[in-house]
């Protein structure tokens, strides 16, 4: 059985990049760390063994925050999206859901980080 390749993007369309549609799961994630980097409530989000994530374009566009080596964020330096993370307790990626160009076939089911959610967020 073959996989689908889904297509993603940041904003202004320096990086783009490759993932399997072979997501293990899908979340909204409310930890302190998702809620900064997305600016938002929670950051919806794919996890996957990170090497199923191809870098399609932008290498050089690429900002790495946090440890390359550890867990870090990588987003486009132009325009700021966060396309994916790497989780180095597991070595899986959590992609940002919003940057995919084409729709996955998992949608999230369940949340985490509850606890530390955005007071404002109901």
């Amino acid at each position: 059985m073959s996989t689908t390749t889904l297509r993603g993007s940041c904003r202004c369309g320096a990086v783009t990049y490759e993932v399997d549609d072979a997501f293990s799961a899908a979340f909204y994630c409310h930890c302190s760390r998702c809620r900064r980097a997305t600016g938002s409530a929670f950051k919806a989000t794919g996890s996957i063994p990170f090497e199923r994530i191809r870098l399609t374009n932008g290498q050089g566009n690429l900002l790495i925050y946090g440890d390359p080596t550890d867990t870090h964020d990588v987003l486009c330096a132009t325009c700021g999206s966060l396309l994916y993370s790497f989780i180095a307790e597991n070595g899986n990626g959590h992609v940002t859901l919003g940057t995919l160009i084409d729709p996955p076939s998992v949608k999230p089911s369940f949340h985490m980080f509850v606890g530390s959610k955005a007071p404002w967020y109901e």
